[in-house]
Parts: C-alpha cells; structure tokens; sequence
C-alpha cells in the first residue's frame, strides 16, 4: 500500500469509516450527517493523497479494495486515539466545572427545555450550559453538541442514545379563537374552522390524506414551517394548529379528535466517550429526569 502522507485529514479517515461500516455512500451520509456527494469528495481527496483507489462500486454498494482493506485497522486505530484526545481534553480534570453544549429542536429548546435548564443550574451551578436551538442535526460525531434531544432514534455510529417516552400530539386552538367560532364536537367539524398548516413541509398534508382527508394546501388558512412561529400563530387565534401536548400554556385548548395522531419519539444521545465526562453525564441524569417527567405530564394531560 502507498506510504500515507505525513498530515494524513482525519475527517476524510472518519469518513472512510463510515462508509466502510455503513456499506454504501448514502447510508455513510446518513450516519454523519452529510450530503452524499460531501462524503463521495472525501472519499476520492482520501484516494487521491494516498495514491490507491479504495473502494471498488458495484450495483448495491461498495467494496473495498486490497489498499482500502488495508487501511480499515489502521483508521480504526486512529479513531480510537482520537476519542481518547477528545475524552481527555473534554474531560479536564474529573470534576463538574466546565461546558455542556446541548442541541433540541427550535420548538422543544424553546418550550420544554428552559424549566429543565434551570432547575439544573440550581442544582450544578458549576456547570455552564450552551443550548442550541436548532431544526438542522448537528453532528455529535463533529462535537458540534455533547448532548442532543433528539425526536428520532439516532443512527450514527458510536453514539449512544436514550429511549425516554414517547410525546402525543394534538390539535390545539386559542380558547378566544374557540369562544368566537365555537367548539368543534369531532374531526367533521374541522371544515368549518381555520387550520394553520406548513408552508413547504407537507407532514400535515400527509396526515390528513393518510385519515382520509384529500386536502391540499389551499385548505390551510395560515402556513408557516417554523413551529416555534407556528404555535405562536395558534396562541394568537389565528386558527387550529397541531403541537406538542404538554406545551400548551395559558388560553390554549386541545380538541378532542376522533383520527389517530402520530407520536414523537423522545431519545437523549451523545458520543459514547463524551457521556462519560463527568458534567455531562449530570446533564444528561438531569435532561433524562426532566424530560421523562415532561412527558408524563403529557400524557396525563386531558
């Protein structure tokens, strides 16, 4: 195999990885975080500083070559050096003094997460907090974030995740919006009101199609795709809206629905290395504890 150049791009090393583990250049991108083509550039600037072609293409993924074998115990090794370098250098010393960087949505930053925040502040106020509030994933494996709450199951590769609960949905309106137009006695009624859907996102349309509903945009009299606007456009009487329940707050009424809703997954993850430094796994214990009991809150909730 050729001799590896002296600064050898540990990100495109990382990349390698994941497309070794993941078997194709799509699931890699999906593990990481990045576009497909981002990780097809990594994969040929690895090449071509190397020198020797590392995966061979066939119809349902990719092989590895004799050099791109080679190499796969070499980068593992590297990447457990580096979790080593990140976990010594994050970790400090072993006490709770230092940074958590936390990543949710913009909704759940924004509505859940503050209570939860505070009351750890009063219990760590050693530990200063980052919160990210953000619709986008960011990489846990770039520590773009020691700590996300994700509405998913995670996928990527040594991350470790948290199943906490599952949180349901509802359709929601300002209770002087309902005074005004009265009270909707089940899913027909629905036609007779204000709905306030997304704009370019269609989980809605595809809500009410899979009920049964064969709506389209046009049907929605307010539309907007970010959902901390979005809720603040049902708390304003601008229409009905769907939300989180646990989330509603003062002059907010649900409304009884006779069509199943989705849930939302709630899951906790971090790099497997990082959940071990001590002040994150007291944020972890207190986002864990919070969010558990937020969710038992919503399910209680009428």
């Amino acid at each position: 195999m050729p001799r590896a150049p002296a600064a050898l791009d540990w990100s495109r090393v990382q990349v390698f990885l994941a497309v070794v583990e993941a078997g194709s250049l799509s699931a890699a991108a999906r593990t990481l975080g990045l576009s497909q083509p981002t990780v097809g550039r990594h994969i040929a600037a690895l090449e071509a500083g190397l020198g020797a072609v590392l995966f061979r293409r066939r119809r349902d993924g990719l092989d590895l070559t004799e050099a791109g074998a080679a190499l796969v115990e070499p980068a593992r090794a590297m990447r457990e050096a580096a979790e080593r370098l990140g976990l010594a250098a994050a970790g400090g010393d072993a006490g709770l003094s230092g940074t958590v960087r936390v990543t949710a949505s913009v909704f759940v930053a924004h509505h859940v997460l503050p209570p939860i925040l505070a009351e750890l502040r009063r219990a760590h106020p050693e530990i200063a907090l980052d919160l990210v509030a953000n619709d986008l994933s960011d990489n846990l494996l770039y520590r773009e974030a020691d700590i996300a709450v994700r509405m998913y199951r995670p996928t990527q590769l040594d991350i470790v995740a948290r199943h906490l609960g599952d949180v349901r949905l509802g359709l929601f309106g300002a209770t002087r919006y309902l005074d005004r137009v009265g009270r909707p006695q089940g899913t027909a009624d629905l036609a007779r009101l204000d709905v306030i859907g997304y704009d370019r996102n269609d989980e809605i349309l595809r809500g009410f199609r899979a009920a049964g509903w064969e709506v389209d945009r046009d049907f929605f009299a307010v539309r907007c795709d970010h959902q901390t606007t979005y809720w603040e456009l049902v708390r304003a009487g601008c229409g009905v809206g769907f939300g989180q329940r646990g989330a509603g707050g003062d002059g907010i009424k649900e409304i009884a629905l006779d069509m199943p809703l989705p849930v939302l997954p709630v899951w906790l993850a971090a790099p497997e290395t990082v959940r071990r430094i001590p002040r994150v796994a007291a944020v972890w214990d207190a986002l864990a504890q919070g969010l558990t009991a937020h969710i038992a809150r919503a399910t209680a909730a009428p």
